[in-house]
């Protein structure tokens, strides 16, 4: 995902937030409407810019859609670190994405894995950009597994990696769940089910 920076122009300081504008109300909007759903000049208008302005940083909607899967996919790596890197590692992790499972009821599920369903068969970029977005999420995962695990925190008879993978595909299948129902307690159950057999007593 860092190929897009280093073969774009560099920014100056306005452009660069003027950029990260639009690209932040553009993440917002296709959550909320879905890809299909929103359209530039939605995005123009949100933003507060000019079509030229637009047009000048995303030359297409495909340029803004990766964009947004950037945003999010760092996003979300972001906040899974600072909450797994705390002095509770997994649990601090898991008080983390129940609360905004609580906060949202999963309208809109998974900010990443939502773009997936619409994107996945149709837009080879974008499904690598995912792809890639989850495999950054995955190994912030695993290394917050692995120093839990190194404080004897989590049973050590399961792979960091392993166990990584099983708690975001339990994240994203408990999310789907709960943004069916309107609830968050299938989300719930299912990651407090997950984490009970492998914490250490």
């Amino acid at each position: 995902m860092d190929n897009e920076t280093t073969e774009r122009p560099r920014l100056t300081a306005k452009g660069a937030r003027t950029r990260a504008r639009i690209v932040e109300e553009a993440a917002s909007l296709i959550h909320e409407r879905g890809v299909a759903g929103t359209t530039l000049e939605d995005v123009k208008v949100a933003a507060e810019v000019s079509g030229s302005q637009l047009y000048h940083y995303f030359p297409d909607k495909d340029d803004l859609v990766q964009a947004v899967i950037d945003y999010h996919a760092d996003g979300i790596v972001s906040r899974n670190r600072e909450a797994l890197d705390g002095a509770n590692g997994v649990e601090d992790w898991r008080k983390m994405v129940i609360t905004a499972a609580k906060r949202t009821e999963a309208k809109g599920g998974c900010q990443l894995g939502s773009l997936v369903g619409q994107l996945a068969e149709s837009d080879p970029a974008a499904r690598a950009l995912i792809a890639a977005g989850f495999g950054k999420w995955a190994a912030a995962i695993s290394d917050g597994v692995s120093s839990s695990r190194a404080e004897g925190k989590l049973s050590s008879d399961i792979d960091a990696d392993d166990l990584a993978t099983t708690l975001l595909a339990t994240l994203q299948g408990g999310l789907l769940l709960a943004q069916v129902q309107r609830d968050s307690r299938p989300f719930e159950t299912a990651l407090n089910t997950l984490l009970a057999l492998i914490i250490s007593s």
